[in-house]
């Protein structure tokens, strides 16, 4: 019981060593952006985020007086 015990240490031990030494050569791998492509796709996120953030104000506005209109228009 002891040995076996002691077995499925070592492969806890051994599979996480190996888990990391993956990690590290898959990290090595990895094509990393420029700092001028991350400032071009920060800036484009941010604008979209803005754009939206004005489209959806407009539709609410929209929805908006529409319901009241017909909220008022039925309630006459």
């Amino acid at each position: 019981m002891a040995a076996e015990l002691e077995v499925k240490k070592t492969n806890w031990v051994e599979s996480t060593r190996e888990y990391f030494i993956d990690i590290r050569s898959e990290m090595k791998r990895v094509t990393w952006p420029s700092r001028v492509q991350v400032e071009s796709t920060t800036l484009v996120v941010i604008l979209s985020v803005f754009a939206f953030a004005v489209y959806f104000q407009i539709l609410d506005k929209i929805i908006e007086n529409t319901v009241t209109r017909a909220y008022t228009y039925l309630v006459k």
